[in-house]
């Protein structure tokens, strides 16, 4: 996706430890028009697909989920939580996560109610590295009996092992652009 590609390299930042800083349009503050773009390109990619729901996680997924909802005709976006609530409900799906930027393992928790057997899941997350994340969602989406149609993400570290991860789990991944390094300050597409 070369709208995407090229916000990376105008406006993305490179910091210590293979860091890509996108907050200034796609975690922190948002480019709507350019999350619509997203929205209909994982449309595209997953094209005659049955998909009743959309999982991400807290954050930074549930703006790129919920622009992307409105391209699959308005259809629920879950986020698994990160954080204990007093109004979460008592049954939950719950998983381990270890986050990649935090360095620090979540307990992600997603009400009962909201992942039902036999629904078709599309996981949407803004960024794969390890693939932690993305296998924490498949875990509870298999926990409620659930399928996943697949993994949609914004920016893939293709240098690191996410995909791999995925894949083995047989499940399908697309990437909206996938980095083959960061070097000098400049990031280099697959």
């Amino acid at each position: 996706m070369e709208l995407l590609k090229e916000k990376i390299r105008t406006e993305g930042k490179i910091r210590e430890g293979n860091i890509l800083k996108v907050d200034n349009f796609l975690n922190h503050q948002m480019d709507i028009k350019l999350l619509n773009e997203i929205g209909k390109e994982f449309r595209k990619r997953f094209e005659g697909e049955r998909v009743d729901k959309i999982l991400t996680i807290e954050a930074s997924g549930i703006g790129v989920a919920a622009i992307v909802s409105q391209y699959f005709d308005y259809i629920p976006v879950v986020f698994a939580k990160k954080a204990a609530s007093l109004n979460l409900d008592k049954e939950v799906y719950e998983t381990k996560v270890q986050s990649y930027t935090k360095n620090k393992i979540f307990n992600v928790k997603v009400g009962k109610d909201f992942l039902n057997s036999g629904e078709k899941i599309l996981v949407i997350d803004d960024f794969l590295a390890n693939g932690c994340a993305a296998k924490g969602l498949l875990d509870l989406i298999h926990q409620a009996g659930a399928e996943a149609v697949g993994v949609g993400i914004v920016i893939e570290k293709g240098f690191q092992d996410g995909r791999s991860v995925l894949e083995k789990e047989g499940v399908r991944v697309e990437s909206l652009a996938i980095l083959d390094r960061m070097e000098n300050g400049q990031v280099f597409f697959k």
